[in-house]
């Protein structure tokens, strides 16, 4: 009964289910290790120029906001705790449960967005700029000018993500509350909730490396 029910999402181009699966598991991986790969290079730069400008770096953290850091911190992470919680309804037949779920995870990281463009804003108003448009008159100095073209580029690309995760949620809450994905099949939900981890995860890492060192 389960077998054939699952067999009702099965695509064209693949001969079972359990190939379908495999196939959605092994893409989601590999784009996963993809952006690990270009969020490592990142961190390694930034590593690099740590190394360089260590006060610098310090006195530049100083000048980011740790309560709005940290409160974005625990949005993402309930974020996660939300998406997990609606893949769990879906099993136990719970698609409205599941919807809603995914609706609060969609609400929290699009709140993510609204808290980063506030804190950019406050950046901007201080003169702190990425690249050659830095002109802070209070921060001066080449290391400050590295650490925050960083930040911008890192937590820029970052914002990015939750765009793109934020959308992904919008659709497999659309496709739950239409039944296409049900307690048979999931995996769609499954693969969109680990890209979703792979983005907090990946602020996680940024949260101390721009707010906690200092």
């Amino acid at each position: 009964m389960g077998s054939d029910a699952a067999a009702a999402h099965l695509e064209p181009h693949f001969e079972d289910i359990a190939r379908q699966t495999h196939a959605a598991r092994l893409g989601m991986w590999v784009f996963i290790g993809s952006e690990a790969l270009l969020f490592s290079a990142l961190f390694a730069l930034y590593a690099a120029y740590r190394v360089a400008y260590p006060g610098a770096f310090e006195d530049a953290a100083g000048h980011t906001d740790l309560a709005l850091g940290t409160i974005m911190t625990g949005v993402l992470l309930t974020c996660s705790f939300l998406v997990a919680m609606s893949l769990g309804r879906v099993r136990r037949r719970l698609a409205r449960d599941a919807v809603l779920f995914l609706a609060g995870a969609i609400v929290l990281g699009v709140a993510f967005l609204a808290l980063k463009g506030i804190e950019y804003t406050e950046h901007f108003r201080d003169g702190i700029y990425p690249g050659v448009w830095y002109r802070s008159p209070t921060l001066t100095g080449q290391g400050a000018n590295i650490f925050f073209t960083l930040y911008y580029a890192m937590t820029g690309l970052h914002a990015v993500h939750v765009l793109g995760g934020v959308a992904l949620l919008a659709w497999l809450a659309w496709r739950v509350g239409r039944g296409r994905i049900d307690d048979a099949y999931h995996t769609p939900l499954e693969q969109g909730g680990l890209y979703w981890h792979f983005v907090d995860v990946i602020w996680v890492f940024l949260w101390p490396l721009f707010y906690l060192l200092r």
